[in-house]
Protein backbone atom coordinates (compact mmCIF):
# COMPACT_ATOMS: atom_id res chain seq x y z
CA UNK A 1 0.00 0.00 0.00
CA UNK A 2 1.06 3.48 -1.21
CA UNK A 3 -0.18 5.62 2.19
CA UNK A 4 0.77 9.04 0.01
CA UNK A 5 -2.03 7.91 -2.07
CA UNK A 6 -5.25 8.60 -0.57
CA UNK A 7 -7.52 6.69 -3.35
CA UNK A 8 -5.67 3.50 -1.76
CA UNK A 9 -6.00 4.31 1.97
CA UNK A 10 -9.83 5.00 1.49
CA UNK A 11 -10.32 2.41 -0.23
CA UNK A 12 -8.75 0.80 2.88
CA UNK A 13 -10.99 2.34 5.21
CA UNK A 14 -14.34 1.61 3.30
CA UNK A 15 -12.92 -2.31 3.59
CA UNK A 16 -12.45 -1.60 7.48
CA UNK A 17 -15.88 0.12 8.11
CA UNK A 18 -17.80 -2.40 5.84
CA UNK A 19 -20.82 -4.00 8.39
CA UNK A 20 -20.15 -1.80 10.80
CA UNK A 21 -22.57 1.21 12.72
CA UNK A 22 -20.63 3.93 10.30
CA UNK A 23 -20.32 1.56 7.35
CA UNK A 24 -19.24 3.50 4.36
CA UNK A 25 -18.25 0.44 2.09
CA UNK A 26 -20.63 1.95 -0.53
CA UNK A 27 -19.05 5.25 -0.52
CA UNK A 28 -16.71 5.65 -3.50
CA UNK A 29 -13.91 8.60 -4.72
CA UNK A 30 -16.33 8.73 -7.80
CA UNK A 31 -19.79 8.48 -6.20
CA UNK A 32 -18.77 11.22 -4.10
CA UNK A 33 -17.29 13.85 -7.11
CA UNK A 34 -21.04 12.82 -8.63
CA UNK A 35 -23.14 13.61 -5.71
CA UNK A 36 -20.91 16.45 -4.24
CA UNK A 37 -20.59 14.19 -0.98
CA UNK A 38 -22.20 10.48 0.34
CA UNK A 39 -23.82 10.16 3.94
CA UNK A 40 -23.10 6.92 5.80
CA UNK A 41 -24.30 4.56 6.53
CA UNK A 42 -24.02 3.63 2.81
CA UNK A 43 -23.21 0.10 2.70
CA UNK A 44 -23.88 -0.51 -1.00
CA UNK A 45 -22.20 1.28 -3.95
CA UNK A 46 -25.55 0.94 -5.66
CA UNK A 47 -27.90 1.25 -2.78
CA UNK A 48 -28.92 4.59 -0.96
CA UNK A 49 -26.96 6.56 1.27
CA UNK A 50 -28.38 7.78 4.33
CA UNK A 51 -28.98 11.64 4.98
CA UNK A 52 -30.70 11.58 8.33
CA UNK A 53 -29.42 9.20 10.69
CA UNK A 54 -32.09 7.87 12.86
CA UNK A 55 -35.09 8.76 10.81
CA UNK A 56 -36.98 5.28 11.30
CA UNK A 57 -35.40 3.89 14.80
CA UNK A 58 -32.18 4.64 16.98
CA UNK A 59 -29.80 2.16 17.91
CA UNK A 60 -31.34 1.09 20.63
CA UNK A 61 -33.11 -2.93 20.73
CA UNK A 62 -36.83 -0.90 21.60
CA UNK A 63 -35.37 1.39 18.41
CA UNK A 64 -36.63 4.42 20.66
CA UNK A 65 -34.49 7.38 21.95
CA UNK A 66 -33.36 7.55 25.43
CA UNK A 67 -33.41 10.74 27.14
CA UNK A 68 -31.27 11.56 30.57
CA UNK A 69 -32.65 14.58 32.39
CA UNK A 70 -29.64 16.64 33.63
CA UNK A 71 -29.31 19.25 36.11
CA UNK A 72 -28.15 22.46 35.25
CA UNK A 73 -24.46 23.06 37.38
CA UNK A 74 -22.89 26.51 37.08
CA UNK A 75 -19.23 26.44 35.56
CA UNK A 76 -16.70 25.05 38.17
CA UNK A 77 -15.21 29.07 38.08
CA UNK A 78 -17.29 31.63 38.30
CA UNK A 79 -15.65 35.21 37.39
CA UNK A 80 -14.72 37.08 40.29
CA UNK A 81 -12.70 41.00 40.90
CA UNK A 82 -9.22 39.45 39.91
CA UNK A 83 -10.49 36.94 37.31
CA UNK A 84 -13.55 39.26 35.81
CA UNK A 85 -13.38 37.11 31.67
CA UNK A 86 -15.11 34.31 30.88
CA UNK A 87 -12.32 32.27 28.25
CA UNK A 88 -13.66 29.95 26.22
CA UNK A 89 -11.91 27.93 23.63
CA UNK A 90 -12.41 26.39 20.75
CA UNK A 91 -11.30 25.62 16.90
CA UNK A 92 -10.53 27.72 13.89
CA UNK A 93 -11.48 25.80 9.92
CA UNK A 94 -8.14 25.34 8.59
CA UNK A 95 -6.83 23.94 11.91
CA UNK A 96 -7.17 20.88 13.51
CA UNK A 97 -6.87 19.30 17.01
CA UNK A 98 -3.19 20.50 18.36
CA UNK A 99 -2.44 21.45 14.59
CA UNK A 100 0.70 19.42 14.41
CA UNK A 101 -0.38 17.69 11.38
CA UNK A 102 -2.25 20.97 9.71
CA UNK A 103 0.27 23.26 10.50
CA UNK A 104 2.43 21.42 7.65
CA UNK A 105 0.36 22.41 5.64
CA UNK A 106 1.15 25.62 4.21
CA UNK A 107 -1.98 26.68 2.08
CA UNK A 108 -3.89 25.68 6.06
CA UNK A 109 -0.63 27.66 7.61
CA UNK A 110 -1.36 30.42 5.64
CA UNK A 111 -5.25 30.69 6.29
CA UNK A 112 -4.81 30.75 10.39
CA UNK A 113 -0.85 31.12 10.72
CA UNK A 114 -1.35 32.25 14.86
CA UNK A 115 -2.88 31.96 17.66
CA UNK A 116 -5.34 34.90 18.54
CA UNK A 117 -8.12 36.02 21.09
CA UNK A 118 -10.89 37.27 20.40
CA UNK A 119 -12.52 40.14 22.44
CA UNK A 120 -15.12 42.55 21.90
CA UNK A 121 -14.75 46.06 20.89
CA UNK A 122 -16.38 47.62 24.19
CA UNK A 123 -13.48 45.41 26.25
CA UNK A 124 -10.82 46.46 24.13
CA UNK A 125 -11.55 50.42 23.64
CA UNK A 126 -12.15 49.69 28.24
CA UNK A 127 -8.14 47.91 27.60
CA UNK A 128 -6.98 50.71 25.23
CA UNK A 129 -6.55 47.54 23.19
CA UNK A 130 -6.11 47.09 19.07
CA UNK A 131 -6.82 44.85 16.88
CA UNK A 132 -3.21 43.04 16.51
CA UNK A 133 -2.09 44.53 19.66
CA UNK A 134 -0.37 41.50 21.87
CA UNK A 135 -2.32 40.29 25.10
CA UNK A 136 -1.38 38.21 28.06
CA UNK A 137 -4.50 36.30 29.18
CA UNK A 138 -3.90 35.12 32.63
CA UNK A 139 -5.88 32.91 34.88
CA UNK A 140 -4.97 30.80 38.57
CA UNK A 141 -3.25 28.43 36.74
CA UNK A 142 -0.76 30.19 34.22
CA UNK A 143 -1.29 32.45 31.10
CA UNK A 144 -1.20 32.78 27.22
CA UNK A 145 0.16 35.35 24.90
CA UNK A 146 -1.14 35.80 21.21
CA UNK A 147 -2.34 39.19 19.21
CA UNK A 148 -6.03 40.59 19.88
CA UNK A 149 -8.53 40.30 17.24
CA UNK A 150 -11.59 42.61 18.12
CA UNK A 151 -14.69 41.54 16.69
CA UNK A 152 -18.13 42.40 17.41
CA UNK A 153 -19.34 38.80 17.51
CA UNK A 154 -18.16 37.57 20.92
CA UNK A 155 -19.96 39.12 23.97
CA UNK A 156 -18.15 41.74 26.27
CA UNK A 157 -17.79 39.40 28.80
CA UNK A 158 -15.95 37.08 27.15
CA UNK A 159 -12.61 36.22 25.28
CA UNK A 160 -12.11 33.04 23.13
CA UNK A 161 -9.29 31.53 22.36
CA UNK A 162 -8.32 28.96 19.64
CA UNK A 163 -6.69 25.90 20.90
CA UNK A 164 -4.18 24.51 18.16
CA UNK A 165 -0.91 25.85 19.42
CA UNK A 166 1.52 25.39 21.37
CA UNK A 167 4.10 27.73 23.26
CA UNK A 168 3.15 30.88 24.19
CA UNK A 169 -0.28 30.74 22.53
CA UNK A 170 -1.07 27.61 24.21
CA UNK A 171 -4.93 27.82 25.36
CA UNK A 172 -5.02 25.22 27.46
CA UNK A 173 -2.21 26.79 29.59
CA UNK A 174 -4.79 28.97 31.37
CA UNK A 175 -8.13 26.48 31.02
CA UNK A 176 -9.73 24.68 34.02
CA UNK A 177 -9.41 20.87 34.51
CA UNK A 178 -12.19 20.57 36.75
CA UNK A 179 -13.75 17.40 35.74
CA UNK A 180 -17.87 17.24 35.24
CA UNK A 181 -19.28 15.10 37.76
CA UNK A 182 -21.53 12.88 35.63
CA UNK A 183 -19.51 12.53 32.30
CA UNK A 184 -16.10 12.88 33.74
CA UNK A 185 -15.28 15.27 30.68
CA UNK A 186 -12.52 18.24 31.36
CA UNK A 187 -14.30 21.84 32.08
CA UNK A 188 -12.02 22.88 29.20
CA UNK A 189 -14.73 25.42 27.79
CA UNK A 190 -14.87 27.74 30.36
CA UNK A 191 -12.40 29.49 33.16
CA UNK A 192 -12.28 32.68 35.16
CA UNK A 193 -9.76 34.93 33.28
CA UNK A 194 -8.27 38.93 33.19
CA UNK A 195 -6.51 40.16 30.12
CA UNK A 196 -3.61 42.63 29.77
CA UNK A 197 -1.56 44.53 27.12
CA UNK A 198 1.80 42.44 27.09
Amino acid sequence: MDPADPRVVFAELRRASAGGPADYAGVTWERIDAADGVFWPCPDEDGPDTPRLFAERFATPDGRARFHPVDHRPAAEEVCAEYPLHLTTGRVLAQYQSGTQTRRVAALRRTAPEPFVELHPDLAARLGVADGDDLRVVSRRGEMRAPARVTPTIRPDTLFAPFHWAGAGRANSVTNDALDPVSRMPEFKICAVRVERA
